[in-house]
């Protein structure tokens, strides 16, 4: 080695280490902060507790998103600032009191990784084998929320949620979209040791052409869920999982690969069901499901007031129903809050042409992917 080139060296160890130590006093800036935050957070609580409030404050959380995606310049990406601050939030909820969330479980389905990107890990996630049981739980007080699918669920049939509010008081405190895609995860990033591939069917099938053109020697074992799946690559080397690939950090595994499904599908749209009317936020939108007479024109009828209002309406569908006089349910989703004027003009005009009319709550709106 030459004078130089060992001057060269000497030069970039010393730059790496000056930078490695401004990366250390900005961690441990940051973990100051973080922890000044939640002392904050702790005294919110306190109040809210001698107020009567409810921990869990919906709009607030969106808004604080919104404001810091407003005032990210990157190079951080908008969904890694989304989901740090999550857990951030999450943590500062834990400090205040402790939280309960009920979803569609085992663990590791795409319900639970929906709950975890909403709510993050410092809640306590109480899995049900029904979409009856999570609006249960909640009902009677043993879960503060619960997280149910509503829309391309890969998880069995949704439109049991819809049919389930005809029955509920709970109402519709947030939603949540997620890419429903699957992973290969094994405990070592390594294509070549791979020997068995443990999925769900459904999994299995979406993903046939990938593990065919790539690990076409591997054998395939179905399994009762993706928790089963992820739990055996967790405890065996050599054995992958595919899974979501939020499953990866819940049990300990690394993404050997991503998105390996043959075709792509659209978001699931997730609900977050509780008991508490969320505030307004600046950009919400409120679900309503109404029945109507078996007349020609009811229909019409009962939306002309929300186009005359200039309402936007972001979602109609209907469903039937077991009452004997009525033949379907609608459930229509409106952009703006029940608070609005409008909002509220336009469901005094739709009463008189209804049989039936609920208001399922108002919430942050979302776009779909966030």
């Amino acid at each position: 080695m030459t004078d130089s080139e060992n001057t060269t060296g000497c030069t970039m160890a010393t730059d790496i280490c000056t930078i490695r130590n401004q990366i250390d006093s900005i961690d441990d800036t940051i973990l100051e902060l973080i922890n000044r935050r939640l002392n904050l957070a702790k005294r919110i609580g306190e109040l809210k507790k001698d107020s009567g409030n409810r921990v869990v404050d919906s709009t607030r959380e969106s808004e604080i998103l919104r404001r810091l995606t407003g005032l990210n310049k990157g190079p951080l990406n908008p969904n890694v600032l989304h989901h740090i601050f999550i857990d951030i939030i999450a943590a500062a909820r834990a400090i205040q009191a402790s939280q309960r969330v009920a979803y569609l479980g085992p663990e590791a389905t795409f319900t639970h990784l929906a709950a975890t990107s909403h709510f993050g890990y410092s809640v306590t996630y109480v899995p049900q084998p029904s979409i009856r049981e999570i609006f249960s739980e909640v009902e009677k007080g043993a879960c503060d929320y619960g997280v149910v699918p509503v829309e391309n669920s890969v998880e069995g049939s949704v439109r049991h949620t819809l049919d389930l509010f005809f029955e509920s008081d709970l109402c519709i405190c947030a939603e949540r979209y997620h890419q429903v895609s699957y992973d290969l995860l094994a405990q070592e990033i390594s294509l070549s040791a791979i020997r068995t591939v443990y999925a769900h069917s459904q999994a299995l099938n979406q993903c046939r052409t990938w593990l065919n053109q790539y690990l076409p020697e591997a054998k395939l074992k179905e399994c009762s869920s993706s928790a089963f799946a992820v739990g055996r690559a967790a405890e065996e080397k050599g054995v992958a999982a595919i899974a979501g690939g939020g499953a990866a950090a819940i049990f300990g595994l690394e993404v050997v690969a991503s998105k390996i499904e043959d075709f792509s599908r659209p978001p699931t749209r997730f609900l977050v069901i509780g008991k508490e009317n969320v505030r307004p936020s600046g950009k919400d939108k409120t679900s309503l499901m109404f029945a109507l007479a078996h007349v020609p024109g009811a229909l019409a009828s009962a939306l002309a007031p929300i186009t005359e209002a200039g309402i936007n309406l972001v979602k109609i569908e209907s469903r039937p129903t077991r009452h004997e006089s009525w033949s379907h349910f609608f459930f229509i989703d409106l952009e703006g809050h029940l608070e609005d004027e409008s909002i509220q003009k336009a469901i005094e005009l739709i009463q008189p042409h209804a049989l039936y009319l609920k208001n399922l709550g108002s919430y942050p709106m979302l776009g779909v992917g966030v």
